[in-house]
């Protein structure tokens, strides 16, 4: 608060201001209201504690609002008991802090969200809990932006800023497909968000739908806990082993892209996961067209990084299914005609950004899938102050890279800004002074 009154009080015999602010306030609602001295950061995930802490570092304040009541609320609310990081530590890093050296290969959940707490802790970030963004709009008189939430018993509150980041992420809502008959089904339908452990389904028939790196490791978590799961596969996808070679496949792959072309580094990934898996389509699982890396640059989507789920399938213990048909009472009939019985279905369909809903902003954000229009590297800066971090579909790497990028952007006007008031203070004294 200090350093709201701080920028109030030099802001308050700038004529340009006091002009803007008084049409703001004629115009504005009844709640109350905050000026943010610094960058608004909505999302408390991992995107926007990163931004939060490089703008720390640059001696730029900021405020950050989280809709849950904690940080990394996805880690810690919406994901499984058995869940670690699909990748080595070294590319999970956040920027400014690695993970304690005691710490395994792959994290767990619950370390990942120890380093994250941690994380915010060392840096001083003490987000805003329980607010919810309603809208969010530049005001093109007053030259802000304006962002309604909603709070705790539905109180709400105004907060004006210069810089918007967006840091609500890939992940925001949960992707429920429509289904026909789910009315008549009579079992558990649930998201893998609501998954915490396959033991309330032990010795259940349960479908698990969407064969990525979360359906996989659901059907092998069913299976450790002697439940009978059968997996959805409705498209071509790539499984990888973790590692090859006595590396990380992610690891190796990165090494290998420094000296060769993307194509002859997938060539490569798909000869060895051939020699260690053998051939995958042999059990439904047939491979796209483009190779696991062109893949995710074109797509972003990411190739399966096998944890023992293959064995299972190879074995009998999962068995791979078609698409869903429609649903019937205990029962799914599948597109090839066949009709199986099952006790529960588990959705394993991923998630979606939720910007459209709350950003009243069509040239930077994609109203149709929430994503920045530019592709990456390009997504992370827009207009009028409004920045996006944690769209790349890179992972933490990718929210590492845009975190860093827009604090060092923002640094720069508020640096011209403390100047442009110094100087406007300076005249101001020594126009008091003069006799």
């Amino acid at each position: 608060m200090d350093c709201l009154r701080e920028i109030e009080g030099k802001q308050a015999h700038d004529p340009i201001f006091i002009e803007k602010m008084n049409k703001f306030s004629s115009s504005s609602s009844s709640s109350p209201c905050l000026c943010v001295p610094g960058p608004l950061i909505v999302g408390a995930g991992p995107s926007g504690l990163a931004t939060a802490a490089c703008l720390k570092e640059k001696g730029v304040p900021s405020i950050v609002l989280e809709r849950s009541n904690c940080i990394a609320s996805l880690w810690q609310l919406k994901t499984y008991d058995r869940l670690r990081l699909h990748l080595p530590k070294q590319f999970c890093e956040l920027p400014l802090m690695g993970f304690p050296s005691d710490f395994p290969t792959y994290p767990t959940k619950q370390q990942f969200v120890d380093y994250l707490e941690a994380y915010a802790m060392k840096f001083d970030i003490k987000p805003r809990f329980n607010e919810t963004i309603s809208r969010a709009e530049y005001d093109a008189t007053l030259g802000f932006w304006r962002v309604r939430s909603v709070g705790v018993k539905g109180k709400e509150m105004e907060y004006v800023c210069r810089w918007l980041v967006v840091a609500t992420g890939e992940n925001a809502e949960a992707v429920v497909p429509q289904m026909e008959g789910i009315g008549e089904f009579g079992g558990d339908i649930r998201h893998t968000s609501l998954f915490k452990s396959g033991e309330e389904f032990r010795g259940k028939r349960v479908l698990v739908v969407g064969c990525g790196n979360s359906g996989m490791e659901v059907c092998l978590d069913l299976c450790n806990h002697n439940a009978r799961p059968s997996l959805v596969v409705r498209d071509t996808v790539h499984v990888l082993p973790r590692e090859m070679l006595g590396r990380s496949t992610f690891g190796l792959s990165m090494w290998l892209l420094k000296w060769l072309p993307i194509r002859l580094v997938d060539r490569f990934l798909l000869i060895v996961s051939w020699l260690m898996l053998g051939d995958t389509a042999r059990f439904g699982l047939d491979r796209p067209r483009l190779g696991p890396l062109e893949l995710k640059n074109l797509s972003g989507k990411t190739p399966v990084l096998d944890v023992g789920t293959l064995a299972k399938i190879k074995s009998g213990d999962i068995k791979v299914c078609p698409s869903i048909k429609r649903l019937k009472r205990h029962a799914v009939e599948f597109v090839n005609g066949k009709t199986e019985k099952f006790d529960a279905i588990i959705l394993a369909t991923g998630y979606k950004s939720n910007v459209p809903s709350w950003l009243k902003e069509r040239e930077m954000f994609s109203e149709k899938d929430g994503y920045p229009r530019r592709p990456f590297p390009n997504g992370w800066k827009g207009e009028c102050g409004l920045y996006a971090v944690g769209f790349t579909k890179r992972g933490l790497l990718g929210t590492s890279m845009d975190a860093k990028r827009i604090a060092e952007d923002i640094e720069r006007y508020w640096k011209e800004e403390a100047k442009h008031r110094l100087a406007f203070t300076h005249s101001l004294l020594q126009q008091s002074s003069s006799p």
